[in-house]
């Protein structure tokens, strides 16, 4: 029988069938220890959670980077304008009045003299605190009376049904017209509350399905078993596994808020001058397009942008928190 020489290259390992196979070194040591865990999991073996990987997968995608730029951009100018502009939105001087650019004042003019950059710049602020507000409103109203209401079902699962049939049957700018008409206050809040008022329906449905389908998984079965309050069964066991719908819809929502309020405030139901927001402004310089297409352009320009970084933030969201897109 032929001596055979160990080859300390090499390494023998089980197959756990009872018969070896040759393993260099490098793989041995592999299957001794390996640095990380297998695919789905952390660097400690642990497995990752719905949110890490998303959060993972968001800093990839360049749609939620450049979204989530644009975004954080317009919140600054929001809380301090000044950064970026010294002037006065409400500073007008009719002289100048459908002037084009000019040094310091690179949008030009309005109709009523004022500079189109200094209101474009202060405009944010009122798009971006109705959007952020009313979003917040909905989000709570509706997420609270859905959870409870697919939660519990019953008498007051279908009440609730039949009112959230009722207010999508509304049309929301002529329920818009009819109810801000009647309102004389000069501030965001009636704007917010009307959104809200209308909003809560869409996010309360999306809220109710989520937890009818996250209730009827086998670990909310097993906490029930085990004799879990229905307040500990929805706080920790259903609410952070059926939130991530709500996530999305309302961050896209926001945008679409945001536009709803530019809408209303361009058919002077909405915000009243003196406010400063865009809606206001597109609706001043309308018919003044053909002498000062300018005044117009600019704060539609900016109601686009800022629409639209809050729809693919959405888009973006909802690619990374919903599995069957992986």
């Amino acid at each position: 029988m032929p001596e055979q020489h160990f080859d300390p290259d090499r390494a023998i390992a089980g197959t756990g069938m009872g018969g070896t196979m040759d393993l260099g070194v490098d793989e041995a040591e592999t299957l001794e220890k390996a640095p990380g865990g297998p695919e789905g999991t952390g660097p400690q073996g642990r497995p990752r959670s719905l949110w890490s990987d998303a959060w993972r997968d968001l800093r990839r995608n360049p749609v939620f980077v450049v979204s989530a730029l644009v975004i954080l951009f317009l919140v600054v100018i929001s809380l301090w304008p000044s950064l970026i502009t010294s002037g006065s939105p409400l500073t007008c001087d009719l002289a100048k009045a459908q002037e084009g650019s000019q040094p310091g004042h690179p949008f030009g003019f309005n109709g009523q003299g004022c500079d189109v950059y200094t209101r474009t710049v202060y405009g944010a602020r009122t798009s971006v605190a109705v959007g952020v507000l009313a979003t917040l409103g909905v989000a709570v109203l509706g997420s609270v009376l859905g959870a409870l209401a697919g939660f519990f079902g019953g008498v007051g699962d279908s009440v609730l049904s039949r009112i959230t049939d009722v207010f999508f049957a509304i049309p929301v700018v002529l329920g818009g017209l009819v109810l801000l008409s009647v309102i004389t206050s000069n501030t965001v809040w009636p704007v917010i509350g009307f959104i809200v008022l209308l909003g809560w329906p869409q996010l309360s449905r999306i809220a109710r399905g989520s937890v009818i389908t996250a209730k009827q998984n086998d670990y909310v079965q097993a906490a029930r078993a085990l004799g879990a309050s229905p307040s500990r069964l929805m706080l920790r066991h259903i609410a952070p596994n059926a939130i991530a719908p709500v996530i999305v819809v309302a961050t896209i929502a926001l945008g679409t808020y945001i536009s709803l309020e530019a809408t209303l405030s361009y058919l002077g139901v909405g915000l009243k001058p003196p406010s400063v927001s865009w809606g206001i402004d597109i609706s001043a310089a309308s018919p003044y397009i053909r002498n000062a297409p300018h005044a117009l352009l600019w704060p539609s320009g900016a109601l686009a942008v800022t629409v639209l970084a809050f729809i693919m933030l959405g888009d973006a969201v909802r690619d990374a928190l919903d599995p069957k897109l992986r």
